[in-house]
This record gives structure tokens, C-alpha cells and sequence, in this order.
């Protein structure tokens, strides 16, 4: 993973590099030298943030996204809002607020309030977080025409797992593939996901959807069946027929609160489920194993019926009696016949 994460930083350190270099040549005029002091202005009423400000939190935890005036007003508003690149010319705002009083705003704002930890704060607060609440989420002071605002970007801590159809690969169309990640605890991958998780290892041959429409595939080691000798990375498609192209997907899963944990025995599908709910629970979703596997070390080397009748085994500590692969992951045995009595049964509490 280091090497990803060099290269990764060189990327950055190029990306400032370029942007030095072109704001200099603003000054080949004086109209380019204004425009660049323009660019440049430092924040009047509000603190800057962190250079590239990211939050990290899992579902279910909360947060606080940082907002700090440096100089306060007469009459001003503090406005929250989530940007939403994908939803162009439309705003999702979560909160305005004024000295005195805030008025939340939609499904985020009713999980948020403003910290007021001294006289000079507007950070916002998420409660109980959700797999949606991820992105860019944008502090604005309104001043008049003297408005200021600060990005900061929330990272929702998970896991990435493809999926496939029982009925095989490539089935779903991009709703089928959206309503299929939401079944097993879960949403289509953003692209910043799934590159996050190639940076982690995953090593995916089957091209997915992801949650903007396109479709793409994680190469670590490049193999004449998936793309021929090309360089690793994340291969793409580009965007694609939404109601009629159909891959398979790229899901995105974060901690739950429940506990997962393992019934033993030659079961069939049905006696797996009933061995479940015996216990006062169900069949895991293929999300919750993975969620275990993540963010518990959840370990086991025996095949089990999850909800969507395929069969799985999580493996932290990777050995040669359990798979044989040197990576650690989620091992699957596809969809069995559900009347086979070989399997154990994994439980979700």
C-alpha cells in the first residue's frame, strides 16, 4: 500500500506545483496581477481550514465539521450546505443559522446542530452517521456581498465489496445494481471508495457500477484476462446506459451496531435460517460479514449461508487451509443449490 500512497502524495505535490506555476504567469499584466490577488484573498470573517481538511467517522459515530469566524459581524448567517456534484444547480442544505437561533433543513438536518463551543464557532455537528453523509459539505457566512465560505470533506471509514447476481455475472442494470448493494447493508462505491480500496488492496477482475453511473474495475496485478498487460490501476468504462447496460457492483459498507457470529453444522439453506432465528437473529447480509471482517478481524475459516443464499467465509489471518490465498478477505462459494447440507450458518444480532 505504500507505494500507492507515494504516488499519491507526488500527484498532490505536482497538483500545488502546477498551480504555483500558473498563478505566476497571472502577472504578465496588470489586469491577470488583480485577478490573481482576487484568487488569493485571504478570508476576512472566517478561520481557513486545514490545507485538503478531511473528517473521518463510521456509521452510527459522531462528528463535528469545523467552522470558526475570525471576526464576527453585525448581521450575519451561517449557512450549512453538502455539495452535491452530481446534482447540478441543485443545493442540499442542512442548517441556517444566525447568533440567536439555527433552523435545520431535510434528512441531514435533523441529525444536525451547531457545536457553540465559544462565541466564534459555527461548526456543525452530524449525529448517528449514515452511509450517504459522506462528501463535501460547504460553511458559508452570509455578510451581504461580503460572503465568505470554507469546504470540508467528511469520509465515511468502510469497506468496498463487489457483488454479483445469483444468477451470474454482469445482470444488473444500474437501479438493480443500486437496490442490490441496499439489500446487503450497503451503497454503490463512489469512485473515491473504490480507488481508497485498490490503495488497500482490492485486486477486482469484473467491471461494477459505481454510484455516479460509470463503470470501472481495480487491477493490482495486471493478467492477459482482465485487460491484457496495461499498467495497474482502476480500469474504466466510462459512464454507461443506466436502464439497459448491465455489470456487476461495487458496494460500499461501514461498523454496524449489531454483533455477528457463527452457527457450525451440515445445514441447508432453510435450516440455516431457522438455526438463526432460534437464536433471536437472521442471516447475515453479505455487508455485515464484511463490516465484521473490516472493522472486527472477524476470522473463520468455515463456509456459511448468508441471507442472499450464497455462501461465504471471512479470513483475517490468511492461511494455506483456508484458501490458499495470501490476502486477507472474504472468501465466497457462490450460490449453492440451497437444499445442500454442507454449510454453516453466519448470524447478524
Amino acid at each position: 500500500m505504500a507505494p500507492f500512497m507515494m504516488s499519491f502524495a507526488v500527484i498532490l505535490s505536482l497538483t500545488s506545483s502546477f498551480f504555483s506555476w500558473s498563478s505566476a504567469l497571472y502577472s504578465n499584466s496588470r489586469k491577470d496581477t488583480q485577478t490573481a490577488v482576487a484568487v488569493t484573498k485571504r478570508l476576512q470573517f472566517l478561520l481557513e481550514p486545514p490545507v485538503f481538511a478531511e473528517i473521518i467517522g463510521r456509521r452510527g459515530e459522531n462528528v463535528t465539521l469545523p467552522c470558526i469566524l475570525r471576526i464576527k459581524p453585525k448581521h450575519y448567517k451561517v449557512k450549512w450546505t453538502k455539495v452535491e456534484p452530481e446534482r447540478i444547480g441543485l443545493e442540499s442544505i442542512v442548517m441556517m443559522s444566525n447568533e440567536k437561533a439555527f433552523k435545520p433543513y431535510g434528512h441531514l438536518g435533523q441529525r444536525a446542530s451547531l457545536r457553540r463551543a465559544h462565541a466564534m464557532d459555527a461548526s456543525l455537528l452530524l449525529r448517528h452517521l449514515e452511509l450517504d453523509d459522506g462528501g463535501q459539505y460547504r460553511c458559508e457566512l452570509i455578510n451581504g456581498i461580503e460572503d465568505e465560505n470554507v469546504i470540508i470533506t467528511l469520509r465515511i471509514e468502510g469497506v468496498v465489496f463487489p457483488y454479483q447476481s445469483k444468477y451470474g455475472r454482469y445482470r444488473f442494470t444500474y437501479p438493480e445494481a443500486k437496490d442490490a448493494c441496499v439489500q446487503q447493508d450497503a451503497r454503490l462505491a463512489t469512485y473515491d471508495q473504490l480507488y481508497r480500496a485498490w490503495t488497500e488492496g482490492l485486486d477486482w477482475c469484473n467491471a461494477g457500477w459505481l454510484h455516479d453511473g460509470t463503470v470501472h474495475y481495480p487491477i493490482i496485478h495486471p493478467r492477459p484476462v482482465c485487460g491484457g498487460e496495461l499498467l495497474p490501476g482502476i480500469r474504466s468504462y466510462g459512464p454507461k446506459d443506466k436502464t439497459h447496460d448491465r455489470f456487476d457492483a461495487f458496494c460500499f459498507t461501514s461498523q454496524n451496531n449489531g454483533s455477528l457470529f457463527y452457527i457450525s453444522g451440515a445445514l441447508s439453506y432453510d435450516q440455516a435460517e431457522h438455526a438463526c432465528k432460534t437464536r433471536g437473529s437472521e442471516l447475515a447480509l453479505v455487508g455485515q460479514l464484511y463490516a465484521a471482517w473490516r472493522f472486527q478481524n472477524y476470522d473463520r475459516c468455515d463456509g456459511g449461508w448468508l441471507k442472499d443464499g450464497s455462501v461465504r467465509f471471512p479470513i483475517s489471518n490468511p492461511r494455506n487451509r483456508c484458501g490458499g490465498v495470501a490476502e486477507a478477505g472474504v472468501r465466497t462459494f457462490g450460490f449453492p443449490n440451497k437444499m445442500m447440507h454442507l454449510y454453516g450458518a453466519y448470524c447478524y444480532r
